[in-house]
């Protein structure tokens, strides 16, 4: 059965095709009762989204997802229950967008070296006043004929080795695990699937998260496959993390899974909702 908690999302604050309170309604109407919005690095749109949930009968939980760098990768934590109003949190993630606008810049730039003029212009007019990801390049390179799809950017441009792309040094590890913490949210490792860290740097990943106060990992979101969701499930076990899922929900078309068709845990995960109240019906 498709689980009806859904802890991963974007709007239009960061890279999704709807805006906060579309994208509620939209959730609500694909059977999704209890829904984090949890946008990059940018906590805009959890007032709008929060009314819009309630408006429905909808339980609304407040998200982000945070950049990060461990070892010279990038990762994301998504942060669960945050306070929107936390000073040092709302600092830290101001300093994240600026950053991604010095890196867009920079990815424009590299682009231009293989041809592709505009790519800064045309991606900030998909962006449409939020921050701009490569998710909003991924579409320009679309509709400007280089690429037939969004999923195929990602094997020819804005990836490492790939033109587009740009290293950055986004907020440490333990940082964002803290901020999160002292915020009173949790701290979630979003799609461990997709980091292709191989085994050692996994198991050092997770006993580095845990022991900075990290409490879960998704273990079933859109970009994992099932063999995955297992091995994830066996991962939080061993390392006492409970277990998350959500959609990694952009909008139709341009995202992994169709929000509303994510599956439930596997049998022995601890859900990271187990103790909210607001989804005390699903346990």
């Amino acid at each position: 059965m498709p689980a009806t908690i859904d802890l991963h999302c974007h709007s239009t604050i960061s890279d999704g095709l709807y805006p906060p309170e579309e994208l509620v309604a939209y959730a609500h109407k694909q059977g999704i009762k209890v829904l984090a919005l949890t946008d990059h690095d940018d906590m805009g749109g959890l007032a709008v989204a929060r009314k819009a949930a309630e408006q429905l009968g909808m339980q609304f939980i407040n998200g982000v997802e945070i950049s990060v760098t461990w070892k010279k990768r990038t990762l994301h934590i998504v942060g669960l229950k945050v306070d929107p109003t936390y000073a040092p949190l709302k600092n830290a993630l101001d300093a994240v967008r600026q950053g991604r606008i010095d890196r867009a810049k920079l990815m424009g730039d590299e682009l231009a070296k293989v041809g592709i003029e505009g790519a800064f212009e045309g991606a900030q007019k998909f962006a449409d006043g939020s921050i701009i990801t490569r998710s909003h390049f991924a579409r320009f390179l679309v509709d400007a004929g280089h690429v037939k799809s969004i999923k195929k950017v990602f094997k020819k441009f804005l990836v490492k080795g790939k033109p587009g792309f740009v290293d950055h040094q986004w907020m440490s590890l333990e940082e964002c695990v803290t901020l999160i913490k002292d915020s009173g949210g949790m701290a979630v490792i979003a799609h461990p699937g997709r980091y292709d860290l191989g085994r050692i740097n996994m198991h050092l990943l997770m006993h580095a998260f845990r022991n900075y106060g990290g409490d879960a990992i998704e273990v079933v979101t859109g970009s994992h496959n099932p063999p995955q969701y297992q091995q994830f499930a066996t991962i939080a076990h061993r390392f006492s993390l409970k277990a998350s899922l959500g959609s990694d929900f952009h909008g139709p078309g341009i995202s992994y899974m169709e929000m509303g068709c994510v599956p439930e845990l596997p049998a022995g995960c601890v859900p990271v909702w187990q103790d909210w109240e607001e989804a005390k019906h699903l346990n």
